[in-house]
């Protein structure tokens, strides 16, 4: 645990250095001076603010991310309405014998890539004992 970046032995570190210096009357005055300090401190608005704006900045990348969430879940939305209003008056057009018929789109067949693989090197052709014999 720690307070303002200062760890437990080094506060007991701290109390004893002025526990030898101040001695223990003096201590007891300053520990009352400093304890009215602090609670002066902590009861002013100037410190419930900090404490405000500080809760407000660990909030904040949250709260963006929600708000950022919430648009595109509301253009989705836009997007998804304007694909169905468009598909629903193409199915309400009338089909006339005369006309051709609408281009569709073509249905994506999944596409299959050939496996990487490295080719076998090329056999070199076969030669018979007497082509070996005329070579020699």
């Amino acid at each position: 645990m720690e307070i303002l970046g200062v760890g437990p032995s080094e506060l007991i570190f701290i109390i004893l250095i002025a526990l030898i210096i101040l001695g223990p009357k003096d201590m007891q005055k300053a520990g009352k001076t400093i304890g009215k300090w602090m609670r002066d401190i902590v009861t002013s608005d100037g410190w419930k603010i900090f404490q405000q704006t500080s809760r407000e900045l660990r909030t904040l990348p949250t709260r963006l991310m929600r708000d950022a969430n919430e648009e595109l879940n509301q253009v989705n939305n836009q997007i998804n309405d304007g694909i169905k209003s468009a598909s629903g008056s193409a199915q309400v057009r009338p089909n006339n014998p005369g006309m051709p018929p609408r281009s569709q789109p073509i249905p994506s067949a999944p596409v299959v890539l050939p496996d990487n693989k490295i080719a076998p090197p090329q056999a070199e052709p076969k030669t018979n004992e007497a082509d070996q014999e005329k070579n020699a």
